[in-house]
């Protein structure tokens, strides 16, 4: 596509008009701590046998939402387990897909990171290699996907399932002994990338973010640009319920990553690709010029929402690393 979202002398001064509701703080808080109630640490961690032998991998069980079992792939250099003060990153997957088979991304692991992959709840059928966490909870009447399940209510949106559980994922790996709880680092693409703003945003433990191309920003403006799934299946409920309209807005201003920008002051190294199709770029810019904290952005003015690929994850390993040599007393307070 050809750049269709204005120029990036527009991007870089547009504001969004999305409002915060006056109860978002003490709503995630209580959601937070309602889903900790339910669990401190890893339920269960088993060793997986795979090819690569120069990496551990193993299969975790941790609570999430309403102590909801979620799963992920913890990995490092051999014997890491046994090892202390080792920095490490929690990654969270692109809308449809799963966590894979362990060895699927070495990435991180190979880079000088212990690296949890969480597995997304309900999802991992659109691409890759599957995903092993179900959602138990009850589906409202919705259109086809995740993003209008429940969403006439706050309390039952799918999304405050998926962002407590990315929450959840830090509170796992600060439980590891091999693991310098100074030096906690969480990234994602798409999906991921939105959790990612919002998960730092609730978590302050975390050193600092990486989000890719974020979707999860500046819904109403998403879904008046762009006809891909999957803000488009947004589009497609309000088409069947339009006069829930203004209903379905004040749900979304709780999943906003617009709204848990203005609360972040982690750093936060952002990428955004100005001919992306699925997550228009002033959405991603919306998102990102309403950020708190100290913060980079990466523009691909050619890519669309594969971003940046192996590029921006080089990128992400530099921004990292000036990190991981400070202690805890300069982490963010």
């Amino acid at each position: 596509m050809a750049l269709t979202d204005g120029d990036l002398e527009e991007l870089q001064i547009y504001r969004p008009k999305v409002e915060m509701p006056a109860d978002f703080s003490e709503f995630w808080q209580t959601t937070i701590a309602s889903a900790r109630a339910q669990g401190t640490g890893p339920d269960d961690i088993t060793r997986v046998d795979t090819p690569f032998t120069q990496l551990d991998y193993y299969d975790v069980t941790f609570s999430g939402f309403n102590g909801d079992p979620v799963r992920a792939w913890l990995s490092g250099p051999v014997g890491f387990l046994d090892q202390h003060d080792l920095p490490v990153v929690v990654t969270y997957q692109g809308y449809g897909g799963g966590r894979g088979r362990p060895g699927e991304r070495p990435h991180w692991s190979t880079a000088g990171f212990i690296h949890l992959l969480m597995d997304t709840r309900g999802q991992g059928g659109d691409w890759g290699s599957g995903g092993d966490t179900p959602d138990p909870h009850p589906s409202s009447g919705h259109a086809r996907g995740f993003m209008t399940n429940g969403i006439d209510e706050k309390n039952s949106y799918y999304y405050r399932r998926l962002i407590t559980d990315a929450v959840r994922a830090i509170d796992t790996v600060l439980t590891l002994s091999c693991v310098d709880t100074s030096r906690v680092f969480i990234t994602g693409a798409s999906q991921g990338g939105g959790l990612a703003v919002m998960a730092s945003a609730l978590h302050e433990s975390v050193r600092a973010m990486a989000s890719d191309v974020a979707f999860l920003c500046d819904y109403r403006r998403a879904i008046e640009l762009t006809d891909d799934n999957p803000y488009r299946e947004i589009r497609r409920y309000l088409a069947v319920f339009p006069t829930r309209v203004e209903s379905v807005m004040n749900t979304l201003a709780y999943f906003d990553a617009v709204n848990f920008a203005r609360i972040n002051d982690t750093p936060g190294l952002f990428s955004v690709a100005l001919m992306d199709e699925t997550c228009p770029p002033s959405t991603t810019y919306g998102m990102f010029n309403e950020y708190r904290g100290d913060k980079q952005m990466v523009v691909y003015p050619y890519n669309g929402h594969e971003g940046g690929g192996f590029h921006q994850f080089m990128r992400q390993v530099e921004w990292f690393q000036q990190f991981t040599s400070q202690t805890s007393e300069t982490r963010r307070s």
